[in-house]
């Protein structure tokens, strides 16, 4: 087996290392700025780089060259931003796996909300941004604020909100050539929540919802610590969390991989976005956000596997490398945590942080974090209390959102 791995941006150590395990050849194809990063190359066989701007033409026959010395049986996309490439070099090589049809249901904004509303899966009230006629109406029938989003990217990145009609077109106007590549969509407010699978042959076999301390979008914006907490399968929310993730992934059509899908539970049940059709998910007042085919990111791989001792990384690994013998191991059902936050020193000093329900201490140059797990849901939430109130006094900074990925 020999799998191409898509990495333009530094991550998926887990997943190369598992692959290598599992005796694959491993091939990497990333950014010239990051061909010298710290990859683990013990597990990588070959390094190729392209350059950010390259287009499709430049991408097939820089593949079409390692291909000549290689007969590639995987392509996986290690990142959000990388679905793409990696749907369309399947479709140039005949490779297995999702094509440019489905990869638009995992990344574009508006496609996955136009087929969640399709198959009956409830979501805010949305509108794409192609006609000005279209626009119009749909703002007069909406009542603001709104929330303008980039269609292809990921987290809270270059999300806008806007509270009126003249800043709808200020911001639509400033966005020109790109205009076409937004979706506008109500904000409405409620907590959100996510949930993190496993699919394999197109079946559900690894879920486990979870739920924010703050939306992401609000953190990322107005600044704030970082939280989410495991919630109980059989939960008054996990329960109608699971059930609605399951018709969403029966939905996509990923057939084997991961997914990281994001849902909101309106502050009053039965808002903007119901489908009509009787459920509980719907009656719970959930409806759907996004979706995406890979891992969460901000470290909730990690506090995944705290509390179940599944790594979603090295599971992926296993599908992509493993033919038809993928076997999910043994897990447990203890309840886990993080909270994280940016941090003012450089590299904080955690050694106040000693209870022994942390999992995991996350050390990165101005960050400072904590993963927590225990059998006991209440002590995780008493953990997270009295960290949250620590953190702003011993680490809170904050920043304002980037425009773009980093690096």
């Amino acid at each position: 087996m020999t799998i191409l791995c898509i990495a333009t941006y530094f991550k998926g150590d887990p997943f190369l290392r598992e692959a290598r395990r599992q005796g694959a050849t491993v091939l990497l194809l990333t950014a010239d700025s990051l061909g010298n990063a710290d990859w683990p190359r013990d597990s990588i066989d070959e390094i190729h780089t392209i350059a950010r701007d390259t287009d499709d033409a430049g991408i097939r026959r820089r593949v079409d060259a390692i291909a000549r010395r290689h007969r590639i049986d995987r392509i996986t996309a290690l990142d959000d931003f990388d679905v793409e490439m990696a749907a369309m070099l399947r479709e140039h090589l005949q490779v297995t796996g999702i094509g440019r049809t489905t990869a638009s249901r995992v990344r574009d904004k508006l496609a996955m909300r136009v087929a969640a509303q399709g198959a009956g899966i409830a979501v805010p009230a949305f509108t794409a941004t192609f006609n000005d006629e279209a626009v119009n109406a749909w703002a007069a029938r909406v009542p603001p604020p709104w929330v303008l989003k980039p269609r292809s990217s990921a987290a809270a990145i270059g999300i806008k909100k806007v509270a009126s009609h003249d800043e709808l077109w200020r911001a639509l106007d400033a966005a020109g050539d790109n205009r076409s590549e937004t979706v506008l969509e109500q904000f409405v407010a409620g907590d959100v929540y996510h949930v993190d699978s496993i699919v394999w042959n197109g079946r559900v076999v690894f879920a486990v919802p979870f739920k924010y301390g703050r939306p992401p979008m609000e953190v990322a914006h107005q600044g704030g610590l970082f939280v989410t907490r495991r919630l109980a399968d059989a939960s008054p929310e996990g329960a109608p969390l699971l059930e609605l993730n399951q018709r969403l992934q029966s939905m996509l059509g990923l057939y084997r991989g991961v997914s990281h899908s994001e849902f909101m539970r309106f502050a009053a049940p039965g808002g903007s976005g119901r489908s009509g059709r009787s459920d509980a998910a719907a009656d719970a007042g959930f409806v759907f956000l996004e979706t995406s085919a890979r891992v969460g990111g901000a470290f909730i791989v990690d506090t995944i596997e705290a509390a179940t001792g599944v790594n979603l990384w090295a599971e992926w690994a296993k599908i992509e490398v493993g033919g038809e013998d993928y076997v999910l191991p043994p897990r447990r059902d203890d309840f886990s945590a993080i909270v994280l936050t940016l941090a003012r020193q450089e590299m904080p000093d955690m050694s106040g942080y000693t209870d022994h329900e942390i999992a995991k201490t996350i050390r990165k140059e101005h960050h400072a974090g904590v993963i927590i797990a225990s059998s006991d849901a209440q002590r995780v939430d008493a953990l997270v209390a009295d960290y949250t109130t620590r953190f702003y006094r011993d680490f809170f900074a904050t920043a304002p959102a980037p425009d773009r990925p980093l690096e």
